[in-house]
């Protein structure tokens, strides 16, 4: 069956871009005939908060959306991820790195946007996936990774994000792995996501290759800009979704402004 997903984050207000996005994926289900799952990433503890999380299922609803209960959250799943990672560490294909930054480490935690890091001190160490071990371990299958972007064949080049983290022992497992599992677990054959996660698809098809995880198909689409050319972001004080329903927008009027905003 055909299974699209939409993973946000509650650490705010859903924006006009995860709409674009949610929208997307929703489309794409339905018109063929398969499933749209909803699913919340809230690993990163220190910023996911209950409110923003009613605010998802309430913004979604709005907008038309619909999706099988109950909601998978991370954070439920927790010893799943460690397992995970232990069988890496099993494989030895994990390094302990005493170097990692704390700024490093609590990006893990989430998607990766292209933000600079903040050098923040030093972490306690991180578990990091060592490409050196992970071909080694793979040996002729590593040259051979590979996924399918808008049907189109790719070569993986996990390099272009060098070694990640994977885990932590304060803060947990880091988005990469936690995402692979989920993915598999659920059934997704589409992962449709915003472009600027394209370079971590190269990371999460090793990972799916070294857990023996099947890998769905990808489709990657362009992102939505503010008036000042500017990728929109709740970090960046992007107007959030509700504001846009306080001021009478309809769900129609919304898709219409996502069709007339600019993207990259």
């Amino acid at each position: 069956m055909f299974r699209a997903r939409f993973a946000p984050s509650p650490t705010g207000y859903l924006h006009l871009g995860h709409a674009y996005s949610a929208l997307t994926a929703f489309d794409a289900a339905h018109s063929q005939g398969g499933e749209f799952i909803l699913r919340l990433e809230d690993i990163d503890h220190t910023r996911c908060r209950p409110p923003y999380e009613a605010a998802i299922y309430d913004d979604l609803a709005w907008l038309g959306l619909d999706w099988p209960r109950p909601v998978l959250r991370q954070s439920d799943h927790l010893a799943d991820y460690a397992a995970a990672l232990d069988t890496l560490k099993q494989l030895g294909v994990l390094y302990a790195d005493t170097r990692t930054r704390k700024g490093e480490a609590e990006a893990a935690l989430s998607a990766p946007q292209g933000e600079a890091i903040a050098d923040n001190g030093l972490a306690t160490p991180a578990w990091k996936l060592s490409l050196d071990a992970a071909r080694r371990h793979l040996g002729s299958r590593y040259d051979d990774l590979s996924f399918t972007e808008h049907g189109e064949a790719r070569r993986a080049d996990p390099s272009l994000n060098g070694d990640v983290v994977l885990g932590r022992k304060d803060i947990g497992v880091a988005y990469h792995l936690a995402v692979v599992i989920d993915d598999a677990r659920q059934g997704i054959s589409r992962v449709i996501r915003g472009h600027d996660l394209y370079e971590a698809t190269h990371t999460q098809v090793l990972i799916q290759a070294l857990l023996g995880l099947p890998t769905p198909q990808y489709a990657h689409h362009a992102l939505l800009l503010d008036d000042r050319g500017r990728r929109l972001a709740k970090r960046k004080g992007s107007k959030a979704l509700r504001d846009y329903r306080q001021d009478g927008l309809t769900p129609d009027d919304i898709r219409a402004l996502i069709a007339a905003t600019p993207k990259e």
